[in-house]
């Protein structure tokens, strides 16, 4: 009989292979790990489980790496692949790398799989999805029973919703509700006429994936404020000095606009002012007020994606290329109207400045990003802890309440002490937590909580913030 505590997870995305690899790394010996994941092979979810090829990652490889790893971890394995001699625009001119995003997808797999072949049958990958947790356990789709001494939510990124007006359009086939889905965009023709709603990452990755096999017809990309967002540092930069971990939200915005001044003056770009501020950005989160958070969500935060979440400067040349060509029209605009034919979409559209006007289009692509405010109602295992009072939404909208220490918080506000919750799904109570190296920092935090639960003794490192 099998008397070791077992965790079960959910997701084995990145954050979820993360957190496995550091239950097993934290406690060699005394702990078994179920990772529940549909896809083949753990560690890529959404992010880095697409092949196109000109989706990079937006950072160099060289801050790509999980928590207990040396800084360029990612960077020397990819110069080690034959991969990287295959994909000569990988490489930039100053000598840093971006890679295809699948690499790093595949990079997480391989140290997944390392930690499951050293644990001697303790990590055990399921390709079965999880619809309820009681005391027994947890039920799986398959019908399976599996013990479970704590349960982790490692499920982040649900998938996009639409907006109300297309809605009836749901299964037009000129309509790309969920471009990450494989192949969405495929059907376009080097002609069709495009619309894409959005302007931030998922926009630049759609029109990059187009462009790559030939399409030079126009696109429209519009949303509320029109922001593109820029493109990452080539290089080393410096790390700036400043402190913006008190304040309110305005004092903070002043001090950073300030501190943005000042680095000019020094020949330093804006990038290295809002590096200190993500660095510092759990912090800065949980000790604003919250009708704080709520101002920044309403009025700062796509000025915040658009300079926080950077794009591949290889996929900024490609937008770059495209709005000079006249190919590309990027506008700050609403839709007001929907109406389509049997192969074709109309789009009423009002810009900020400017009367509606309408555009015919081939294809309108949503690149709104996931439904995160949907997210109890994503999957039938979240629906089920709902239902059941163990887990709610966070107030903000941003994923699923949690606790300081990442314990879901239920329906009546009490935590619910067997469940934690790792990655994104998390970032109401903790802000910064959509990329790296938050993301694996908060894997390593998961990973000592759950530990601790069951009684192991962990080294400092551990502790939630």
């Amino acid at each position: 009989m099998n008397v070791e505590p077992q965790v079960v997870i959910v997701g084995g995305g990145f954050s979820g292979a993360a957190a496995a690899i550091q239950l097993l790394r934290l406690a060699p010996k005394g702990v078994r790990v179920m990772l529940l994941e549909p896809r083949a092979v753990p560690g890529a979810g959404v992010a880095y489980s697409t092949t196109e090829p000109s989706h990079r990652i937006n950072v160099p490889a060289v801050r790509m790496q999980l928590a207990d790893e040396e800084e360029g971890a990612f960077d020397r394995w990819y110069r080690r692949q034959p991969t990287f001699a295959d994909d000569p625009q990988a490489l930039r001119e100053e000598g840093s790398v971006y890679p295809q995003r699948a690499q790093f997808g595949r990079y997480v797999a391989q140290r997944f799989a390392d930690t499951a072949r050293a644990s001697d049958g303790r990590l055990i990958h399921l390709r079965e999805q999880a619809l309820a947790f009681d005391n027994r356990g947890v039920t799986t789709d398959t019908g399976r029973l599996l013990k479970a001494d704590l349960l982790v939510l490692a499920m982040s990124h649900p998938p996009p919703s639409l907006p109300q007006l297309a809605a009836s359009f749901r299964d037009h086939p000129a309509l790309i509700a969920d471009p990450w889905r494989p192949d969405a965009l495929t059907t376009i023709a080097p002609d069709a006429r495009v619309a894409v709603m959005g302007t931030g990452l998922t926009m630049a990755d759609a029109v990059a994936a187009i462009t790559r096999p030939g399409h030079r017809g126009s696109v429209t990309a519009f949303s509320r404020r029109g922001l593109l967002s820029r493109s990452n540092l080539s290089g080393e930069s410096v790390e700036w000095p400043g402190d913006y971990r008190q304040g309110t939200l305005r004092q903070r915005l002043r001090r950073v606009r300030e501190d943005i001044s000042r680095a000019a003056e020094q020949g330093l770009p804006w990038q290295v002012v809002l590096d200190a501020v993500r660095n510092q950005g759990q912090t800065i989160w949980q000790e604003l007020a919250f009708v704080d958070r709520q101002r920044f969500l309403r009025h700062l935060r796509s000025y915040w994606d658009v300079h926080r979440y950077r794009i591949a400067p290889q996929t900024a040349e490609v937008l770059s290329q495209r709005i000079d060509d006249g190919s590309l029209n990027v506008q700050a605009a609403r839709l007001t109207a929907l109406a389509g034919d049997a192969r074709t979409l109309t789009l009423t559209l009002s810009p900020r400045r400017g009367r509606p006007y309408a555009l015919t289009v081939d294809h309108l692509i949503l690149t709104t990003g996931p439904a995160h405010n949907a997210l109890t109602e994503s999957q039938p295992l979240l629906q089920e802890l709902t239902r059941r009072g163990l887990i709610r939404p966070d107030a903000l909208g941003l994923g699923l309440d949690v606790d300081t220490r990442s314990h879901a918080i239920g329906r009546e506000g009490q935590s619910t002490p067997t469940i934690l919750v790792c990655g994104p799904a998390a970032r109401g109570r903790f802000g910064e937590l959509m990329g790296l190296p938050q993301v694996a920092d908060h894997a390593v935090a998961v990973a000592g909580e759950a530990l601790a639960m069951l009684g192991f003794s962990l080294p400092a490192r551990c502790s939630m913030s």
